[in-house]
Order: structure tokens, then C-alpha cells, then sequence
């Protein structure tokens, strides 16, 4: 939802949904806001339909909430850990970090609201270089990894 141009030939997006919703907006003009949810590539984040080191930067941000509602503006913008969630974002680390050139950069966007950054860090091995917390409450982390080099 970050992106200043989805049509930009540097990004690729992916998500495992393809989906289109009318959803009520009172701050909207007419009262309601499209949510068009259109990836260049549909794929779940645990399998990646990509080469090894085929990207410079990757930017990682998966659902973060397990209450939100299905079918609530949250979780259908962003989705809902369901199930075993913490080994869906451990293969998700681990398939974003196979798919990073060596000293490419990972970006991770975290929010904190229901669990903390600490749990979520703790699922991959690799080491974030830098994070900054944004948002009204500084809830949302944004932390930096870089791959490292093949030696």
C-alpha cells in the first residue's frame, strides 16, 4: 500500500489475493473507497515464484494481526495471521532472504499492535542493521536487513 507508483518497471508486487472491494468511508467522497488489491505476480510469500538473488531490495511486510476481521478495511488490506502464522512468517523471512542478491536489502514492515517486534525478529536468524518506529502510537516498525555477501 506504500508504493508512489505500482506501475513503476523497478517494482514487482505480489500477493496470494487478487480481489476488488467496495468498502464504506465516511471521509471518502460518495461515503465509500475502492480497495483493489491487483499484483503483478500472484504468490504466497513462502513460495516465491523467483530465481535465487533475482532482487537488489525486497520489502517484506505480511499480515500482522490475528483479531482483525476478514472482512473489515484491516484485514482485507493486509490480510490475518491465521493457523500456524509464526512458521508461515519464519519460511516468509527465509524465502525473502533466498530471493535478495548477496548485500542486498531486505525491508520489513512490522506493526505491533497485537504482537511485538521482539516475537517477530526472534523467527529469523538474520540480524536487522537498522529499524525506526512510525505512526501515531510508534507502533509501526520499519527495520532494514542487509544480505550477507557470498564469501
Amino acid at each position: 500500500m506504500f508504493w508512489f507508483d505500482h506501475k513503476d518497471s523497478r517494482a514487482v508486487f505480489v500477493d496470494k489475493r487478487r480481489e476488488r472491494h467496495t468498502l464504506p468511508d465516511v471521509s471518502s467522497k460518495g461515503g465509500s473507497r475502492e480497495l483493489v488489491i491487483d499484483p503483478d505476480h500472484q504468490a504466497d510469500f513462502t513460495d516465491l515464484p523467483f530465481p535465487d538473488a533475482a532482487f537488489a531490495l525486497v520489502v517484506f511486510d505480511p499480515p500482522h494481526f490475528e483479531r482483525n476481521g476478514e472482512t473489515g478495511w484491516i484485514g482485507l488490506k493486509y490480510g490475518t495471521l491465521k493457523g500456524e502464522w509464526r512458521e508461515e512468517l519464519r519460511n516468509g523471512f527465509s524465502e525473502c532472504f533466498r530471493v535478495l542478491r548477496p548485500d542486498g536489502v531486505l525491508i520489513f514492515k512490522w506493526c505491533e499492535d497485537e504482537i511485538p517486534v521482539s516475537q517477530i525478529l526472534a523467527l529469523t536468524p538474520e540480524k536487522p542493521l537498522i529499524g525506526h518506529r512510525s505512526g501515531k502510537q510508534q507502533k509501526t516498525h520499519w527495520i532494514a536487513f542487509m544480505k550477507a555477501p557470498n564469501v
